[in-house]
């Protein structure tokens, strides 16, 4: 109780001298577990054999996990009092495509936690104005999130924690901040980090030490100084603690839920790059004077901004240049969404437009064309010219090469996917269609492989073409591409019927002129078939089909909304 009394009255009016139980002075200024100042130390352990950029060093560091083939990630979650949009929506999907291939390609466990921050000056806020309880208002927005994270293909965290089911722990982690002489409580009942009590060991990220630090009571000792807890307002939720009735701070609730799921040490740790500072900073800071060690997390990874095209600033709710979520899929394919991604570095900004979003979606197309061609090959439904198999051998093996160093560099999925739309282009140019074959032997092992190592690689960022398109067609009665298969090869026997030439010696061999409208209705019927998703290509004298994934959903959604 004595020492509960003294905790909360540390601080006196503005100029009075801080109280510190048990804390020396030397003992503030000198860095956790000996580690002096701001120096990152590489850890000892497992190397995962990828170099990836770590904000708390501002250059590569070899990935190092404490465990062999585990890595403890912590992610922020968002704060749930409005729609997610597609600012959020690019940093968890990059975020979801770098767990897939830590997982995926490099044979690490990913166990990922996530906390939902469901108690928040602007939930409190939003719930007013909704005259709704803040938990009904928090709890309609988490489930929103969760279901647009699904619609994205997101793998969901291990867990997700909430902010209010946690306070109890967050209390406990304050007090112990406190106990180790980091923090004081104000007689209006706030309690505040204590900057000066680190040392220089604040100030990790670019600019916080300029910084001017949060706006809070009069009675801090440092304009840096951050809420660890602060007094409920009158008609605000509340929780009792030893220093009166109210709520967490924002950067507690962040320390407290990853070190009640991973203790004292964290592998990785993510977020938007405006997260850097002051959330990240603090975190750290917190989380280093609770557990008293010299460094808490091992790696910070930052995603750079999405901006709409032409504008310097990033996409967010306080500005209203948002789009959300469920607008963005009307329009677009969660696979269109991830190509976008994937074409850009994580950490860089990225611009949103419908000609970027055009070019995440030529590539898909591209690479769908290509499967389709190769299928129509492997069946005797496409005729080609024999085929280089050494030369296609040859340059699956580089991609596989390349494919793979691109991605132990930093997740380098701009120059993987450029490897990948590389080996689609060779294998094109071995499928030039022919008249006839003359009996020329199929090298249908190299296309397949090929085909095969591209869904793989496509299915590790998260992107199902396969699947997505069988989905489609069962959605829409199940016997879709039983249908079109048939009216494709009704079509390629009408079509080779018409374009049989009159057999004549004297005059160049023409078509038959009463045959002429048959081909003109062919080609009349791939012309309709196109806006419903079905694309008919000819070649030569065979004819090919694939069902669009995009014109499927577009055709259902407007059935559902008509």
């Amino acid at each position: 109780m004595l020492l509960r009394t003294m905790w909360r009255h540390s601080v006196r009016l503005r100029g009075a001298k801080r109280l510190y139980v048990g804390f020396s002075t030397a003992a503030r200024t000198r860095s956790c577990c000996g580690t002096p100042g701001k120096t990152w130390v590489r850890p000892s352990g497992f190397d995962t054999g990828v170099k990836t950029y770590n904000s708390l060093t501002k250059q590569k560091e070899p990935l190092i996990l404490a465990r062999e083939g585990v890595a403890t990630w912590y992610s922020c979650g968002p704060t749930v009092y409005d729609h997610a949009h597609l600012g959020h929506a690019c940093s968890y999907v990059r975020f979801d495509i770098l767990q897939r291939i830590l997982s995926r390609m490099f044979g690490v466990t990913v166990i990922h936690a996530m906390v939902i921050t469901d108690i928040d000056d602007k939930i409190i806020k939003r719930s007013w104005e909704e005259n709704v309880s803040s938990a009904f208002l928090s709890r309609m927005y988490e489930d929103e999130f969760k279901k647009d994270m699904l619609s994205l293909k997101v793998i969901p965290p291990a867990v997700y924690l909430r902010v209010t089911e946690n306070v109890h722990h967050i209390v406990a982690f304050i007090e112990g901040i406190i106990r180790n002489g980091h923090a004081y409580a104000t007689k209006e009942g706030d309690v505040y980090f204590d900057i000066q009590s680190i040392g220089d060991r604040y100030g990790r990220f670019v600019g916080a030490v300029e910084s001017q630090g949060e706006t809070g009571s009069s009675n801090k000792c440092d304009p840096r100084d951050f809420a660890l807890w602060k007094p409920s307002k009158p008609q605000e939720p509340y929780w009792e603690s030893p220093w009166g009735r109210g709520r967490p701070g924002w950067h507690i609730e962040c320390s407290t839920v990853a070190s009640r799921v991973f203790g004292r040490q964290l592998d990785i740790h993510s977020g938007g790059i405006d997260l850097a500072f002051p959330h990240h900073e603090n975190e750290i800071a917190q989380s280093e004077a609770y557990h008293q060690c010299g460094q808490w997390a091992n790696y910070f990874l930052h995603s750079g901004h999405l901006h709409l095209k032409g504008s310097t600033e990033k996409m967010s709710k306080s500005l209203k240049n948002y789009i959300t979520i469920k607008d963005f899929l009307q329009s677009y394919s969660a696979n269109e969404f991830r190509m976008f991604c994937l074409l850009a570095k994580y950490r860089s900004a990225i611009d949103y437009s419908d000609s970027s979003m055009a070019e995440a979606r030529t590539c898909l197309e591209t690479i769908s064309n290509f499967i389709h061609a190769v299928q129509a090959y492997v069946t005797g439904q496409l005729q080609c010219s024999p085929v280089q198999e050494e030369v296609l051998w040859e340059r699956l093996a580089e991609t596989k090469s390349s494919t793979l160093k691109a991605l132990a560099d930093d997740f380098d999925t701009p120059r993987a996917v450029s490897a990948l739309m590389n080996l689609v282009y060779h294998g094109n140019r071995q499928l030039q269609p022919v008249s006839t074959c003359g009996g020329a032997a199929h090298s249908s092992a190299v296309f397949g492989a090929i085909v095969t190592y591209i869904r793989d690689v496509l299915d590790v960022f998260g992107v199902d073409l396969l699947h997505s398109q069988d989905a489609g067609a069962l959605g829409h009665g199940g016997n879709l591409h039983a249908v079109v298969e048939q009216l494709t090869r009704f079509r390629s026997e009408v079509r080779a019927f018409a374009l049989t030439r009159q057999e004549d010696s004297s005059k160049k061999p023409a078509l038959y002129p009463d045959r002429i409208p048959l081909l003109k209705a062919c080609d009349t019927l791939r012309t309709d078939l196109a806006p419903l998703g079905v694309l008919i290509k000819d070649r030569g004298a065979t004819s090919t089909w694939e069902i669009k994934e995009r014109h499927l959903e577009r055709n259902k959604n407007q059935e559902e909304s008509s």
